[in-house]
């Protein structure tokens, strides 16, 4: 058998991300054959990724990509035990590598990789979900990941011309909105969007509040409280966090032209196991 040195399991921890015992046991069960501990590894990865797959996934982080013409990006929330690995730098790449495979194919095979890191980190790790925004025309997508990557959020926002795209008005009102997406959690870009049923629902329940009332009263009082819940889940209905206003109030500020056209935002946990 060939001497097991620490330069040796030093070169299969570094190729393969294994811990040092487990290297130390795959080139002793491999009588010190390289090769065959790789192997030997990988199999108790396969194995040690189903036996951990049972277990709960309740941190993790989201990870973005945008594409090089920034006309596209993608979010992707992977979950695993602990918020210690959630922030190990191994584990932040293969977020990162994930979200960039996942942007250019939906439908991308990352078992491998995926059991790769959980053998790894000794945790179970999963890809709870991505979806992906694309812009036609003039326009950006962009996107923002708050502090400690437990929300992040695309939007994507057009154009009527690339010189409007091209502004320093149109690049920081990108920014703002992914900050007010952030912080403000709207459901949908604008009231036109909402459920029809929905609406009228809110309004019977307005209505019904204040039935009391004479019943030119009560058309104004319910429209106002209809204002107030349009201003909770409609973004450009939403005050701005940043200041005075309402959000469509900075979108036209920065340019003729300008619609948001779609907005991700994911949160780590919201998804079920």
């Amino acid at each position: 058998m060939a001497e097991i040195t620490v330069a040796l399991i030093s070169k299969l921890r570094q190729q393969t991300s294994a811990g040092m015992m487990d290297c130390k046991k795959a080139l002793t069960e491999s009588d010190g054959d390289f090769d065959a501990a790789v192997e030997w590894l990988r199999k108790k990865g396969d194995a040690t990724s189903a036996k951990k797959a049972s277990r709960a996934t309740s941190e993790g982080v989201i990870a973005r990509h945008l594409a090089e013409d920034g006309k596209g990006g993608t979010l992707v929330e992977i979950n695993c035990e602990t918020d210690f690995v959630a922030k190990n730098d191994g584990f932040q790449t293969f977020c990162e590598e994930t979200a960039s495979a996942l942007h250019a194919d939906s439908n991308a095979d990352l078992e491998e990789s995926r059991k790769a890191i959980v053998a790894s980190l000794g945790e179970n790790i999963r890809i709870a979900r991505s979806e992906s925004l694309n812009l036609d025309g003039e326009g950006a997508v962009a996107a923002y990941i708050h502090h400690g990557a437990k929300v992040g959020v695309l939007v994507a926002v057009s154009a009527d011309s690339a010189d409007t795209a091209g502004s320093e008005a149109f690049t920081t009102l990108l920014k703002d909105l992914t900050l007010q997406i952030a912080a403000a959690n709207p459901t949908v870009v604008s009231r036109e969007e909402l459920d029809a049923d929905t609406v009228a629902k809110e309004r019977e329940i307005a209505a019904e509040q204040f039935k009391d009332k004479p019943a030119q009263a009560i058309e104004k009082i319910v429209d106002g409280k209809m204002e107030k819940y349009f201003s909770e889940f409609c973004l450009v209905d939403q005050d701005f966090v940043k200041g005075d206003g309402k959000v469509k109030d900075q979108i036209a500020a920065a340019g003729d032209g300008i619609a948001v056209k779609a907005f991700l935002r994911f949160q780590v946990g919201e998804t079920e196991e």
